[in-house]
């Protein structure tokens, strides 16, 4: 017995350590060092060399014994690698860790892997129940790469002969450790297939090969990964042996062996070998042993063979008889859906993924998840970007990658999840690096190093503002088995279930017992909560997969598709559809296979609500009677479009104007629909959407399917409610912009943008082709069809009465009827009840913000409701009572997009806010003081941010009109309704935006506008400049200040003369002024400059408006009093011509004024520049107004309020430096002549003939032909010879006779052409100051721009005049073009001379449109389709240059460049192609318009 277990000793693996071996030990590991003879180990053996001993050994000691220099080299290195080895067990990453479950038995695709150094859980065992694995471990790392794969046959052929004679299951693993037992150590293996191969081999050793080769199952390669969920490059080997009864039946299996020789290379001798499993190892019943009866034993194992047989048949029938029995498929259904059964009808809005390292096998098990479509995945698989999850799911579904540190809340809350997109894309979080060069962490390290981070990814998506409150899911994907109570999942999960409160709304899924098993127990030991009920193991992640598939409709199972024209169609991938997150895109086969509630969506629409695609596909299917189809939706389809669509210019538009809740929108979606087979149709989700993305969104819609080619089919896209026009522009330009770039050819229009825009005035009713306007009346026709559908709908709807949205329509907008819902509606309304306090929060809302809405969110929060995660949760608008037929659900699409509520009609809005005031006594103050007292309303919840931008707004926001433009309408309601009360808004308005420079701005106005504190208005605006030191617009406000300050002293100063103390005083203010405007100015020209915004022009109107008073103060002051003479001289003392000493000196009362003449030179520098600095000022912003207009190309119609403002001052400014009212007292033969010049430049810096763009300015300000004859006379007065005019003066004179010939080409006072030409000829010669230049080169591009029948000016000299006009205009308006366009003076036209010139008002004049409708016609091109035009204007060749045009000419060799006005029109016009168009001339630079 004791040489059986020394034997059993010598097979087992050998400890770690040398130190542990016994002499025996030390000759089996010397027996199999290659190239070291068998007698060295005998030799070892019979000097009781051991472990401790061998260590001490060197070359000296081993000679000593007889053992030669050669092996005992061999013996040291081999001892030194084991002891080398030992250090690398012992350390950190090798370190025992947590238990783990082995690889599941007889399974090759399990997805399980082996973590290192995690301990198995079971020990090394004999056979059980004979159908539970015995397990026997294998080190594997003492054998030499020669031996490794003989040494692992050997031992399969003892493990399965063993397992096979006991008729037990059995897993032989390689690469488990013995100290600590079942350590995970892993092996590397090369070469996968000569392993299988040689265990293979391992059946020749078996007397019944067939029953061998049946029941060694074939080698299994566990994959081991490293302790920070890495691959690593090793492995654990695994050998399934199973004893299947109808195979072994009554049998015995002997194996062969060859037992070891001298010589290693000769063969052993064969001996017969009976191995059977004895404990925790194999044993050979036939080995050689000192028993007096070696065969007993032996024998009696195989005389109970048949009784093993027999017990082995009744395991495998009574493990066969345990059938799968489970309700799970049924659970994940209704807790995924929170008891819908359905995920299009899901209690949940949204899904957050939490998952682990995922295998191969279950990458053709993740459908689902891409159709869950989760906002946020948590992925701890650093490897998941190589080849794990997030690589396979991104090829279906884009995603933005991110990492934990970017949830941290370093700002608004909102404005983050803005940042990362986090509902329009699914966010991928690499909780354990993966991406961006972030390293993984070990799971002992992971929560040191990353866990804190993880805590804020979980905290952030848990706010409740950010994800709706108990409306989404977090699903804990266990694709590989969590074992350790320090894996990051335990963790993560902790942290979601202290956020939520609960585990309600988590859900875990792995697929097996043991990972269920483990989860659950880890989870119960960390967070003491049993979480069985919240899982799903049962079912395997094919079946998971299958059975969540199969709760979508058949609409979001099927395919969409694209039209390609023709009637052909491309199929649109879900990747790409989710992609276009800044658009709805509305496909072919929209609602196709949908199983929405068509009652539901109805009765939401006749509510009020938003129209969906839903309402149009249910109108078209049979039984149902046509969608309403509004008198305009004709004109639009087969006129409006089809004349777009044939336009030259990539991107187009139209308007749709309506007045609110009159169906606009309605009207705008219903064309999309109508056109979805012959358009690619899509919405604008969100009007705050970058610009740029939006437009690189819709070219990729565009080009969808066409590759290399053209695009057969337009994009039609919806814009609604953008609140500015130039935004629009901005968008076309954009779109226009990424044509070129993408190189797109716009022979044809290829995007179409449908603007359907709010209009407030109802005065508008002409429909255009470009504007279509959609007001509130009805025609007979539509009365008519609103008629036959209110009785289709009252055969189908019960509650037809409360269908408000309709009815108002179908009453034709009466206000009674209007009147009458909201009174009879609100006659329980009892302001002091909660859900009366939100209504009336939201009517106010809607009122002065059309399209506001309150969160659902914010009304739980609100009305105090307790949502749950599941179905049947009450809504939020039934607990508005009586009041939930004035409201309706909607999305809204703002920094995160969410569900919310709001008013049914803008109508009933107004009527309702009537209501509340009149009878009720509920003010428009008491509405706003609740809006932003009630600290509820801003808690964490959904929409929080967007309802205070809502409500900054209506306090902020002011209407474009002379009379009402101080204060927002809500602000002059409050004021006019309960006066007093506003300030008192006000006041609270500061304090819930306390850092808002805008509001403490508008407080600012209110005090110095209204109230005449001045003192306050100066605190405020210095509290606004505080907030935003480097801002025009508040630098503005503080000069404001000032003025009204000065403004309002001087009105009630009714002293007259104005005293001395009165003088110093309000010089002093005008003083401090006008050095806060000039410095407003130079913030102004600074932020435009740096591209932060268009320039601001009110420092520059501010200090003109300071002169006027300055003026009007020293009007009053005796030493300026209203006589003629003293006139003059107050006229030439602030033009710097004269001194205040020779004032005082020639004064004759300068004894009386000495205190006047002490104050007013105390102020002399300010005095003496005033009318310089006005005159620099007026003519700055006249440049800034005439050669400049909005980004289409046009004069801005929103800036005539201050050139208005500017006008009146300038009329002041003229009365005191135009005229000279002592030039009766000084006419004589001496002076008479000088008075005239005099006199005549007056007159012309009086009408602002005195600068080429004041000339310019008379073609737009209707100037009459009396007026500019009498400039002409007086411009060619005083360029005459003797008077010596300046070069300024004589270039002027030319842009008064080029514009006197635009607006009376029969005046007398009209030089003739050619010599008109030949004084251009002699100014060009000479020396230009800097300053003319600009205006130099402009007229004498537009005057010598080549013609027929005339001489024309050198090549070279007209590319100079091109060349430098350009230099100049960026030297001279660099300050002020951010956001502008230069406008197009003139266009090139067909006859000779001054007819050649055709100027804007011309063009207007043959289309006969209004401005808006000019503008739009101008963007579009549609305007050169005009036949009047195209008659009037000269068309123009030329060949595409890079970005520009070579221009033919009439001048042989002569070509000139030109800048398209719209590059997208030479997108697909290839290098040197010929093009034809028309020139017009803008002070940028001649411009091609039209290309063709």
């Amino acid at each position: 017995m004791a040489e059986r277990g020394e034997r059993k000793s010598q097979e087992e693996d050998l400890p770690p350590d040398i130190k542990d071996w016994s002499k025996h030990q030390v000759r089996e590991w010397t027996l199999k060092l290659d190239d070291v003879d068998d007698s060295v180990a005998e030799i070892l053996l019979q000097q009781d060399v051991n472990g401790p001993s061998l260590l001490l050994l060197d070359t000296d000691d081993f000679k000593k014994i007889g053992v030669t220099f050669g092996p005992a080299k061999l013996i040291i290195h081999g001892r030194d690698e084991v002891v080398k080895l030992k250090k690398e067990l012992v350390g950190s990453k090798h370190l025992p860790r947590g238990p783990c479950k082995p690889y599941p038995f007889c399974k090759y695709n399990d997805t399980y892997r082996y973590m290192e150094s995690d301990i198995l859980d079971i020990t090394e065992s004999g056979a059980s129940d004979l159908i539970e694995p015995c397990h026997e471990y294998k080190a594997f790392n003492n054998t030499t790469d020669e031996s490794t794969m003989t040494r692992l046959t050997e031992e399969v052929i003892r493990f399965a002969a063993a397992c096979m004679n006991s008729r037990t299951n059995g897993t032989i693993h390689f690469g488990i450790g013995d100290e600590p037992h079942g350590q995970v150590l892993g092996v590397v293996v090369q070469d996968r297939e000569a392993y299988a191969k040689k265990i293979y081999s391992a059946i020749d050793y078996f007397e019944h090969k067939h029953a061998a080769r049946s029941c060694i199952k074939p080698p299994r390669f566990v994959g081991v990964l490293n302790r920070n969920d890495t691959l690593s490059d090793k492995c654990v080997i695994e050998v399934d042996i199973v004893p299947d009864s109808t195979m072994c039946e009554e049998n015995i299996y002997h194996t062969n062996m060859y037992t070891k020789k001298a010589n290693k290379k000769a063969k052993g001798k064969e001996t017969k070998q009976f191995f059977v499993r004895d404990g925790g190892s194999s044993r050979n019943l036939l080995a050689p042993t000192t028993f007096a009866k070696p065969l007993v034993e032996y024998n009696q194992f195989v005389a109970g063979d048949a009784q093993r047989a027999q017990l082995r048949k009744q395991a495998e029938e009574k493990h066969l008889n345990v059938i799968k029995s489970s309700t799970q498929g049924s659970r994940l259904s209704q807790m995924i859906t929170g008891g819908s059964f359905s995920l299009d009808k899901s209690h949940f809005e949204r899904y957050v993924i939490v998952t682990n390292k995922s295998h191969p096998i279950h990458l053709d098990s993740f459908g689902f998840l891409v159709e869950l479509n989760p906002i946020a995945v948590l992925d701890f698989d650093p490897e998941s970007a190589k080849n794990g999850l997030q690589c396979h799911f991104e090829q279906q579904s884009p995603v933005n990658c991110h990492l934990p540190a970017q949830y941290k809340i370093t700002e608004g809350v909102e404005d983050i999840a803005k940042k990362l997109k986090l509902t329009r894309t699914t966010s991928w979080v690499f909780c354990n690096g993966g991406i961006e060069n972030e390293a993984p962490s070990d799971i002992d390290e992971w929560l040191m190093d990353k866990g804190s981070s993880i805590r804020d990814v979980v905290s952030f998506l848990c706010r409740k503002d950010v994800l709706p409150n108990k409306r989404f899911l977090v699903i804990f994907l266990l694709w590989s088995t969590v074992s350790e109570v320090m894996d990051p999942l335990v963790e993560t999960f902790s942290t979601f279930y202290q956020e939520l409160r609960g585990p309600e709304q988590i859900l875990c899924i792995c697929d097996n017992n043991k990972a269920f098993t483990s989860w659950t127990n880890l989870v119960d030991a960390r967070c003491r909560i049993n979480i069985a009920h919240r899982c799903i193991y049962e079912l395997s992640f094919t079946e998971v997969n299958g059975t969540i598939l199969s709760l979508l409709s058949k609409k979001r199972r099927s395919s969409h598709f694209l039209p390609c024209g023709g009637g052909s169609n491309v199929l649109l991938e879900k990747k790409v559809e989710r992609s276009l997150n800044t658009l709805k895109v509305l496909c072919v086969n929209q609602c196709e296979g949908g199983n929405q509630d068509q009652i539901v969506i109805e009765e939401n629409f006749y509510r009020g609500g938003q129209v969906s695609w839903w309402n149009f596909y249910f109108s078209e299917q049979p039984g149902s009677s046509p969608f309403i189809k509004r008198d305009k939706f004709d004109f639009i389809i087969n006129t409006v479009i089809p004349d777009l669509g044939s336009l030259g210019k990539a991107c187009v538009l139209f308007n749709l104007m309506h007045l609110p809740g009159c169906g606009g929108t309605t009207l705008a979606m219903h064309t999309l629909w109508a056109l979805r087979d012959k358009f690619r149709c899509a919405v604008l989700r969100d009007i705050n959407a970058d610009l740029a993305e939006v437009a690189n969104q819709v070219i990729k819609l565009l080009m969808y399917g066409y590759e290399e080619q053209l695009p057969h089919v337009p994009v039609l896209l919806m814009i609604d409610d953008l609140p500015d026009k130039d935004e629009v522009f901005d968008l076309q330009r954009t779109i226009d912009e990424e044509c070129t770039k993408k190189n797109i050819q716009s022979k044809s229009a290829q995007v179409i943008l449908l603007n359907c825009m709010r209009s407030e005035s109802s005065e508008k009713t002409e429909q255009t082709e470009e504007t279509v306007f959609i007001g509130n009346t009805l025609s007979e026709m539509e009365q008519k069809q609103f008629e036959e559908k209110l009785v289709e709908i009252e055969k189908t709807h019960k509650n037809a009465d409360t269908f408000y949205g309709f009815m108002i329509m179908k009453k034709n907008f009466k206000p009674e009827y209007v009147e009458g819902v909201a009174r009879n509606t609100l006659k329980s309304f009892n302001i002091d009840l909660k859900h009366a306090q939100l209504l009336a929060a939201l009517v106010l809302l809607n009122v002065y913000c059309k399209g506001a809405s309150l969160s659902v969110s914010l009304c739980e929060e609100f009305l105090d409701l307790q949502p749950k995660p599941v179905c049947g949760t009450i809504k939020v608008e039934e607990r508005f009572g009586k009041f939930s037929t004035l409201i309706a659900t909607c999305s809204v699409e703002g920094k995160v997009v969410f569900k919310a509520v709001k008013m049914i009609h803008s109508s009933i809005a107004i009527h309702c806010l009537q209501e509340l005031t009149t009878t009720h006594n509920v003010s428009k103050a008491d509405i706003t003081d609740l809006l932003l007292i009630t600290d509820k309303f801003y808690e964490s919840t959904q929409g929080k941010d967007q309802l205070l931008q809502d409500v900054h707004y209506i306090l902020v926001k002011r209407q474009y009109s002379e009379d009402e433009c101080q204060f927002s309408p809500l602000i002059q309601h409050i004021a006019s309704e309960t006066p007093g009360l506003e300030e008192i808004v006000l006041q609270n308005a500061s304090k819930r935006f306390e850092k808002d420079a805008v509001v403490f701005q508008l407080l600012a106005r209110y005090y110095y506008l209204k109230k005449k504190d001045f003192s306050e208005a100066e605190h405020w605006a210095l509290k606004a400049r505080a907030l935003s030191k480097d801002s025009s617009y508040f630098a503005d406000t503080s000069a404001q200040v000032v003025k009204h300050e000065l403004k309002n002293a001087i009105a009630n100063d009714k002293e007259e003369p104005v005293s001395p103390e009165k003088l110093d005083m309000f010089l002093k203010m005008a003083q401090s002024a006008i050095d806060a405007f000039q410095e407003t100015q130079s913030l102004a020209k600074k932020e435009s400059s740096q591209r932060v915004r268009p320039f601001n022009t009110a420092g520059c109107l501010g200090e003109i408006q300071v002169g006027v008073l300055v003026i009007e103060v020293l009007a009053r002051t005796p030493v300026f009093s209203s006589e003629n003479v003293r006139h003059d001289i107050m006229s030439e003392v602030l033009s710097g011509d004269m001194k205040l000493q020779v004032v005082e000196t020639n004064d004759k009362r300068r004894n009386k004024h000495t205190r006047y003449y002490k104050i007013l030179k105390q102020f002399e520098d300010v005095l003496c520049n005033l009318r310089c600095r006005m005159k620099m000022n007026f003519d700055f912003l006249d440049n800034f107004y005439v050669n400049l207009g909005s980004r289409s190309g046009m004069k801005d119609s929103r800036e005539e309020i201050m050139q208005n403002q500017l006008f009146r001052c300038f009329m002041e400014y003229a009365k005191l430096f135009c005229k000279t009212d002592s030039a009766a007292l000084l006419r004589n033969k001496t002076m008479n002549h000088m008075l005239e010049l005099h006199e005549a430049r007056q007159f012309l810096e009086m009408k602002k003939a005195d600068t080429y763009f004041g000339i310019l300015n008379c073609l737009s300000n209707r100037t009459s032909p009396e007026i500019m004859n009498k400039i002409a006379r007086l411009s060619a007065f005083v360029c005459a010879p003797g008077h010596k005019p300046t070069v300024k003066e004589r270039i002027n004179f030319i842009y008064v006779n080029v514009v006197l010939s635009c607006i009376k080409l029969a005046s007398k006072h009209i030089e003739p052409y050619p010599k008109l030409i030949h004084l251009l000829y002699q100014v060009l010669r000479e020396q230009i100051p800097l300053n003319e230049n600009l205006p130099l080169h402009f007229i004498a591009v537009v005057l010598l721009w080549p013609q027929q029948h005339t001489d024309g000016l050198p090549s070279d000299c007209l590319r100079i005049h091109i060349s430098q006009m350009r230099t100049s205009y960026d030297m001279v308006m660099k300050e002020v073009y951010n956001g502008k366009r230069p406008i197009v003076h003139f266009i090139l036209g067909k006859k000779q001379g001054y007819e050649r010139l055709v100027h804007l008002g011309e063009i207007k004049r043959c289309i006969m449109t209004g401005q808006e409708d000019f503008t739009l016609m101008w963007e579009n091109g549609k305007i050169w389709k005009e036949k009047k035009v195209g008659e009037r204007l000269f068309r123009v060749t030329g060949r595409v240059m890079n970005k520009f045009i070579l221009a033919d000419t009439c001048v042989q060799g002569l070509k000139l460049e030109i800048t398209p006005m719209f590059q997208s029109q030479l997108s697909g016009h290839a290098q040197e192609s010929k093009v034809s168009f028309f020139i017009g001339f803008s002070i940028k630079g001649p411009v091609a318009l039209d290309i063709q």
